[in-house]
């Protein structure tokens, strides 16, 4: 057992570490067992119970005060039963437990419930039901009214598939409404209960008022007492879907407790579609279990059950390993799921005698016993033969496979043959799809080639493009290039074309000419292609000073300056133009009428 220094290290965080450690374990219950000079901590893992740390006796009482801190109960109060729950964030984890309370003569016995919700959240068909199980599972629930039970012992995983069901049933064209004492799960979409009979407000109260709000679909955590019951059946007769739970052991004594519960039996055979009865069996470590030679009591039990000849299982390695705890790893379910037939219920409103009925369970309804499904699970390594004969009553599930033996291996290869020819439909929806994606790739591809003429690329000269390389012109792809295609090598890079003026302007002679000429100084980046429209730029500027720029005539006729004043921006004088080029422009320049006032632009 892990030892803490309880004289050193405050509960606080002690009691933070038991928690957030049974939580890493997948522990479902925390124990506190006080006794008369200590207190043992003990963690359910997968349904057992092991020991995991003492508490000194005299630090028994601050342990329990903390968990019940924290659970917001009343510490001061320690001579009665008191509930609460835990909602916090520890070790970057969110918790949530259920916390209680019981006075014992050593002191107070504190449980905490661990809820976790995974499993209902990834779905039925990960809780370990068999194919020809899941089938009749959602068979039953896709009836639009009556009722489905699922039945167990406590621990059982009822709850677990119950909300796996509404998970799959909670859709937006729905109106869920459950009752519940305590709501273990809080899903969204789900108008959720809470029970509370102190106050009045018990499970008969709260389905009276649901039947009053426009429900599809009806959860009631639990079947207790005969008013519950018939209200239930009396809501899935009316046009409701209802879930609920009931501690029964089988499927057959499901009918007989709702009959014993005054309920009746017109209205069971009329409302009842279906019924899961489960229990949780340890699954085998993978990496860890190992394989045996069977015995002859094991070899009789497939022979006999499963009409198999098995020679060797899986079993459990005691030891484990770092993927387990000491072999076992997460639980599987071994269900008996019951679709009531037609014939089923006309047994049920007659009143057959309990034989006749169990033959209409078994064979007539195609019902696969625990044992059954438990020694199926055995033979495909899931569990071991230790887990089985702890949860089934196997002598009493073997009597009616002996005495029904030639129906139960009839029952078996109609399954087998059912199975196999729902494999064979998968694979054929398989390879139709497969087939289906391949012509709709050729279609794309035809497509494509069709289209393929009308594309439009931009064509580059890549053998004669200069320093600027651009696309010259758009071709169809089926053309040849046009002969019309521009060589940007055939110019000299200091002429340049104007299309308004065909004639060719150098800078130099254009001053020579006229200098006292004004000229105007085009930004290219700033024309529009109606100024100037070329069909080559120039390698490189024209100018050290001038980059980027075209001179061009000014054709207008001069304005006299006293008549209208141009307005040019001031040029400032100091500008040292040092090359000659420049100076003859810097007089050119200089000789236009220069006004000394600066304009704003």
């Amino acid at each position: 057992m892990k030892e803490f220094d309880f004289e050193n290290k405050p509960i606080v965080d002690i009691a933070n570490e038991i928690i957030l450690e049974s939580v890493k374990r997948g522990a479902s219950d925390i124990h506190f067992d006080p006794y008369e000079d200590d207190m043992i901590i003990r963690m359910r893992i997968d349904g057992v119970l092991y020991d995991y740390a003492l508490v000194p006796a005299s630090h028994k009482r601050n342990m329990v005060s903390r968990i019940k801190m924290i659970a917001s109960m009343n510490i001061m109060e320690t001579r009665l039963p008191q509930d609460g729950a835990i909602k916090s964030r520890i070790g970057g984890r969110d918790i949530d437990l259920r916390v209680s309370s019981l006075p014992t003569y050593n002191g107070e016995k504190v449980v905490l419930r661990i809820l976790d919700y995974s499993k209902s959240l990834q779905g039925l068909e990960t809780l370990g039901f068999s194919a020809h199980n899941y089938e009749k599972i959602i068979k039953m629930t896709e009836i639009p009214n009556g009722i489905v039970l699922v039945t167990g012992a406590t621990g059982s995983g009822k709850s677990t598939t119950v909300y796996s069901i509404l998970q799959k049933l909670n859709t937006r064209d729905v109106n869920i409404i459950t009752v519940e004492d305590p709501v273990e799960m809080d899903i969204a979409g789900l108008n959720q209960v809470q029970a509370q009979e102190e106050i009045g407000l018990d499970f008969a109260t709260v389905l009276r008022s649901i039947l009053r709000q426009d429900p599809d679909i009806i959860m009631i955590g639990e079947i207790r007492d005969t008013e519950t019951a018939r209200i239930a059946v009396r809501a899935s007769i009316t046009g409701h879907k209802v879930l609920s739970t009931i501690h029964t052991n089988n499927a057959l004594n499901t009918i007989e407790r709702l009959t014993d519960m005054d309920v009746e039996r017109y209205l069971i055979g009329t409302s009842l579609n279906g019924i899961i009865s489960q229990k949780l069996a340890r699954k085998l470590c993978p990496y860890c279990r190992i394989l045996r030679p069977t015995d002859d009591y094991e070899r009789k039990l497939f022979k006999t059950v499963l009409h198999e000849d098995v020679k060797k299982v899986y079993d459990i390695n005691k030891e484990g390993c770092k993927h387990c705890f000491k072999g076992y790893k997460n639980r599987t379910a071994i269900a008996e799921v019951l679709l009531i037939t037609d014939a089923i219920r006309t047994g049920i409103t007659t009143e057959l005698p309990k034989e006749e009925m169990r033959k209409l369970v078994y064979i007539d309804g195609e019902t696969r016993t625990l044992l059954e499904d438990g020694l199926d699970k055995v033979k495909n390594g899931e569990t071991s033969f230790t887990e089985l004969y702890k949860l089934v009553d196997i002598e009493t599930d073997l009597a009616i496979h002996e005495k029904y033996s030639e129906e139960f291996a009839k029952k078996q290869r109609d399954i087998k043959n059912q199975e196999k020819k729902n494999e064979n439909h998968d694979e054929i929806e398989t390879i139709n799809e497969d087939v289906q994606e391949e012509v709709n790739d050729e279609i794309k591809d035809e497509v494509k080639e069709e289209t393929h003429e009308e594309e439009v690329v931009p064509i580059l000269d890549l053998n004669n493009m200069g320093n600027n390389p651009s696309p010259v012109e758009t071709l169809d792809l089926d053309e040849k290039q046009s002969e019309d295609t521009i060589n940007l090598d055939e110019k000299q890079p200091e002429e340049i074309e104007i299309l308004d003026d065909p004639g060719t302007l150098n800078l130099d002679e254009a001053l020579e000419q006229d200098p006292n000429k004004p000229v105007e100084i085009l930004d290219l980046d700033n024309n529009t292609p109606e100024e100037v429209q070329t069909k080559e730029t120039h390698e490189e500027p024209l100018n050290d000073k001038i980059d980027d720029y075209i001179i061009i005539e000014d054709e207008t006729p001069k304005e006299n300056p006293e008549e209208k004043t141009p307005e040019i921006e001031s040029i400032d004088n100091t500008t040292d133009l040092s090359s000659p080029e420049d100076q003859e422009l810097n007089s050119g320049l200089q000789e236009v009428p220069f006004i000394d006032e600066t304009v704003d632009l």
